[in-house]
């Protein structure tokens, strides 16, 4: 007990003091947890025994952030993102494991040893990666975006990569390894299993996960929101993320992968802001101990025994990795910072890579002395990945100040797109989507997209009157567009080239005057919104409710003014003539003074019926006494 407390006390007091300077320093929180780790295991030695234990546990914390990650992804969002986990992620993955194949064999290593080095290597650090963008707020960018799918096309390739190793070991070895480790070898359950066997197995523990999100979770979380105590709710939220990765590690397959697909069941769940909450704290937790964990398990032995040779390797290793990402990028249409930043945020190996060595010595196809070095490599390419993101700061900042940035790539259709997100559009765009409709929205302010980012909404950087941008929004489906735009011509160019190439679209335009109503009833919008008419009718509602009248009068004498004057100016968009001054246009004075004329009617013809209401109120009493009297 007291070394376990004393342990405690070490870990939480490195966390304390290194995260917060190195964030201070602009070095992220992940970088203070490694270092946190290297000062506490190879630099004083005060860890002990227990690391290894400990970075067992803390692997829950990268388990617990897939599964809130699944949460945040409707499978409807996964399904949209097929083209790039299978056409990115699948070509990093496997051009990535060929490369490392061909230079290891070139080294003169045997092809076992050097596919199962492919593997290994192919693999990035979610845990790490995925902290980062959070924390830098870069998810939302098309290039976290993309490396998002790299992340999440290798956690699920750790699956066949498990499945593939013992079939690398040599005749016997499999039978040696299960002497050796009893039944502590990875997969225990499957191992006797043929391959036909082991593929049921896996497709099954898939499937149950499934079904167990649908049809078993949902009724079970409201069984225990009956006892209405928070408590019994986070351990019904650690419930689900332990026993989901404990039937995956059953089976042989990654618990991360596992508790992902249940998130991703739930994602649509009513318990789904409750689930987050939960869990969030403890994988918070686990994750920075989890980086503590890495740092302190470095093995300063090896790379004090062959520095060149250790630092040859991590140079080729983000060497390598950076060249067939920024391959990608290109391939792929990534422009500007969002490529550096796909490029560099994936250089690096993986947590997962611990498990695949750890497995591949237990399979007896690499060797232990080989290994160690391997896990040394890993981990220090693990820890120089917050340098590499500063490095992309430094050019996302150099491109920034030598040209304008290129526009986004939009990869998704939704049905609603909203052209031009400043103060009006934030307002529509806010409304439309906490209303649970999914919205594009476009904009050629970069720092106004910036800054939705930040709060968690998602946009595009680029000129929403470009063609190409429009179609790659999916204008051709889409079923709203709302052109808010602060340029009177570009809205009116916008909604006449929306309205020539979508006859069947519903065009929302904001327009900056009553002249402007004209241009864009003339381009073709259904419904145009001036900009400073409805909160003067809001402003003119209040006058008449702080004047004497009722709150429920003063409304309807809004509304009729509403009513009258949108079918005014239908009436006067008949005489308006474009480019003609409305103090040169006769037919237009005279009309507007008719209507003028006729609109104040109706509000005097609204305020008699008042009146007379209000005698009628009146006298209604009096009669009934004197009906009553008689």
């Amino acid at each position: 007990m007291e070394s376990f407390l004393f342990y405690a006390t070490l870990y939480l007091i490195a966390m304390v003091v290194a995260v917060p300077l190195a964030t201070r320093a602009g070095l992220g929180s992940v970088l203070g947890y490694l270092l946190a780790g290297i000062l506490i295991g190879p630099v004083t030695g005060l860890s002990g025994t227990e690391m290894t234990d400990l970075q067992h546990f803390a692997e829950f914390g990268v388990v617990m952030m897939l599964f809130l990650i699944g949460l945040e992804l409707q499978p409807r969002a996964l399904w949209a993102m097929r083209d790039k986990l299978i056409g990115l992620g699948g070509l990093q993955v496997a051009i990535t494991m060929t490369l490392v194949t061909g230079i290891v064999m070139a080294m003169g290593e045997d092809i076992r040893v050097a596919v199962a080095l492919g593997m290994v290597m192919s693999l990035s650090s979610t845990a790490i990666v995925l902290q980062t963008l959070n924390e830098k707020r870069l998810m939302q960018t098309a290039g976290g975006r993309s490396a998002f799918a790299v992340l999440l096309t290798q956690d699920i390739a750790v699956i066949p990569m498990l499945a593939l190793m013992p079939l690398l070991a040599l005749p016997g070895a499999r039978a040696v390894a299960k002497a050796d480790h009893g039944t502590h070898v990875v997969g225990q359950l499957i191992d006797s299993l043929p391959g036909w066997g082991v593929t049921l197995i896996t497709l099954a523990a898939v499937a149950l996960t499934v079904l167990m999100g649908h049809y078993l979770i949902r009724p079970l979380f409201k069984f225990v929101q009956t006892a209405k105590l928070r408590e019994i709710n986070t351990a019904m939220a650690l419930l689900i993320v332990v026993g989901i990765a404990s039937l995956m590690n059953l089976v042989g397959l990654s618990p991360a992968l596992g508790t992902f697909l249940a998130g991703v069941v739930l994602a649509d769940s009513e318990f789904k802001h409750e689930l987050e909450s939960d869990i969030e704290p403890f994988k918070g937790l686990l994750m920075g101990l989890f980086f503590i964990t890495v740092g302190a398990g470095i093995n300063f032995d090896v790379i004090v025994a062959q520095p060149w040779d250790i630092a040859g390797l991590v140079i080729l290793l983000v060497a390598l990795k950076s060249a067939v990402l920024y391959g990608l990028s290109r391939l792929f249409k990534l422009h500007g910072s969002d490529r550096s930043l796909f490029t560099l945020s994936l250089a690096q190996a993986g947590e997962f890579g611990f498990v695949l060595v750890s497995f591949a010595v237990v399979q007896r196809i690499l060797p232990t002395p080989l290994a160690e070095k391997v896990l040394v490599v890993i981990a220090l390419s693990m820890l120089i990945t917050p340098l590499l993101f500063i490095l992309h700061d430094q050019i996302a900042r150099f491109a920034r100040a030598d040209k304008a940035p290129d526009p986004d790539d939009i990869d998704e259709h939704q049905p609603v797109i909203i052209a031009g997100v400043g103060r009006f559009g934030q307002v529509v765009n806010r409304l439309v989507t906490m209303s649970g409709l999914r919205t594009t929205v476009i904009d050629n302010d970069l720092r106004t997209i910036q800054l939705m980012r930040t709060f968690g909404f998602k946009g595009y950087f680029g000129d929403p009157t470009r063609p190409d941008l429009l179609a790659a929004a999916g204008i051709a489906e889409a079923r709203v567009l709302v052109v808010a735009l602060d340029g009177r011509d570009k809205t009116t160019e916008l909604v006449r080239y929306a309205r020539r190439i979508r006859p069947d679209l519903h065009i929302i335009a904001r327009s900056r005057d009553r002249t402007h109503v004209f241009d864009l009833y003339k381009a073709g919008a259904n419904d145009i919104v001036r900009e400073m008419f409805d909160s003067s009718l809001r402003a003119g509602r209040y006058v008449l409710e702080n004047s004497g009248l009722s709150e429920f009068e003063a409304a309807e004498l809004e509304k009729l003014f509403f009513k009258l004057d949108r079918a005014a100016v239908r009436d006067l968009a008949q005489v308006w003539k474009p480019g003609v001054p409305v103090e040169q246009n006769a037919a237009y004075i005279a009309r507007t003074k008719e209507l003028n004329t006729e609109l104040e009617a109706a509000m005097m013809e609204q305020y008699r019926r008042r009146d007379a209401k209000e005698e009628d109120d009146h006298e209604s009493p009096g009669t009934l006494e004197g009906g009553q009297d008689a």
